[in-house]
């Protein structure tokens, strides 16, 4: 790493490189046990039947969609304050994002808008652990339930977290986690449906592989194996795409998922620093985590009070920036994007919770190897940048 401290850093040992290495040797590269072993571990961690590995969390949601045969005419209700793929995968299948706003306190979906939000064209409801908080989800399940519809978790934050026991990705038909090089565990791109479905499973792991049949759908011959394999491979029985997780990414998850409970800890200790040494600075608003939480910290986003505009939180970060600390402001409301913008017509002031939160968010430098002493620095540069904005007020 450079001087300046980074938003985010991968967690990376010798043992990953090790794998990674000795799978690039081994000369299987794609579709081989290292992404079986990978799909086992994770499915066993959460406690589901079926892993299916690919390319990306958001290819995860697309097919976890088109296996729910969602398409045009459809809506799926996602929330206004989330990253874009929990909106573009509906997109990707021809149906309606409907969103609605967050809670103020969980930064999940407000449960009570939803309700409000079904109607007889509702297929589904794409519900996300912001920033890894599972807050809210079980009643979010039972709503799906009440109104016989599907439950897809956006569990890409989320890895390794629970709620009352109740482990991230358990909650719906399907769950899809993310591995990119900021989440939990990483695999550089890449992503993971889980779920209890057979049908679904399958249908996945078809789609994933260009539409080929899976071993499960191929019929039992007593034809030679290797004959069968190059037939299936030159077979598409749907339309499929290119989501496959490669051998390489696979192999390093592997070694990522045997270290998770080290990683998930040294994550909840950083986040606790930050807790203790930003707990009492005024004008923010740290995150909020229920005693019944055992929070899987994907980022640690604090936010300004509404004394704080766009403009100011802004002029944060510039001076966060400028004192080689990494910054972000995770998230845009996601209506208020040009695409969904010019698309349905969404106009400030539609979802105001979700626009007032994404104005004020500042995400702090994260990562398992962030020393307190950074944290005091990031946090004094913090309280710095904030009292300027104040002063130049007063």
């Amino acid at each position: 790493m450079s001087n300046q401290i980074p938003l985010s850093y991968p967690d990376i040992t010798d043992a990953e490189i090790r794998a990674v290495t000795q799978t690039l040797r081994s000369g299987r590269l794609s579709i081989g046990p290292k992404l079986e072993e990978f799909e086992e571990r994770v499915a066993d961690r959460v406690g589901r039947m079926h892993g299916i590995g690919v390319n990306s969390g958001t290819s995860g949601l697309h097919l976890v969609l088109k296996a729910l045969d969602i398409g045009p005419g459809d809506e799926v209700i996602t929330p206004a304050f989330s990253f874009v793929a929990s909106a573009n995968c509906i997109e990707y299948v021809g149906a309606k994002p409907v969103f609605v706003d967050c809670d103020p306190r969980t930064l999940n979906i407000n449960l009570e808008a939803v309700e409000r939000a079904i109607t007889d064209k509702t297929r589904a409801i794409v519900g996300v652990h912001v920033f890894g908080n599972p807050t809210g989800m079980a009643a979010l399940a039972a709503l799906a339930t009440k109104h016989e519809i599907s439950l897809v978790e956006d569990a890409c934050e989320g890895l390794g977290g629970s709620i009352n026991g109740e482990q991230i990705g358990t909650f719906g038909r399907a769950a899809v986690f993310g591995f990119y090089p900021n989440k939990q565990i990483t695999t550089g791109e890449g992503g993971m449906i889980i779920t209890d479905d057979d049908r679904l499973a399958d249908l996945c792991r078809s789609m994933r592989n260009q539409g080929r049949p899976t071993p499960r759908q191929m019929p039992d011959e007593d034809d030679n194996p290797n004959d069968r394999e190059m037939a299936s491979w030159l077979t598409h029985e749907r339309l499929g795409y290119n989501y496959r997780l490669n051998e390489m990414s696979a192999a390093l998850g592997v070694e990522q998922m045997k270290r998770l409970d080290e990683l998930l800890e040294a994550r909840s200790m950083v986040a606790s620093s930050y807790i203790r040494r930003l707990g009492a600075v005024p004008h923010l608003i740290l995150p909020t985590i229920e005693s019944n939480v055992n929070m899987s910290w994907f980022v640690f986003v604090a936010r300004l009070n509404d004394q704080f505009t766009f403009d100011d939180r802004d002029e944060i970060l510039r001076g966060l920036r400028r004192h080689d600390v990494g910054a972000g402001d995770y998230f845009p409301a996601i209506p208020m994007l040009p695409f969904y913008r010019q698309k349905y017509g969404y106009q400030p002031g539609d979802f105001p919770c979700a626009e007032s939160v994404s104005h004020r968010t500042i995400a702090l430098p994260f990562f398992t190897k962030l020393t307190e002493r950074e944290v005091d620095l990031i946090s004094q540069t913090l309280e710095l940048m904030i009292s300027r904005i104040t002063f130049a007020r007063d």
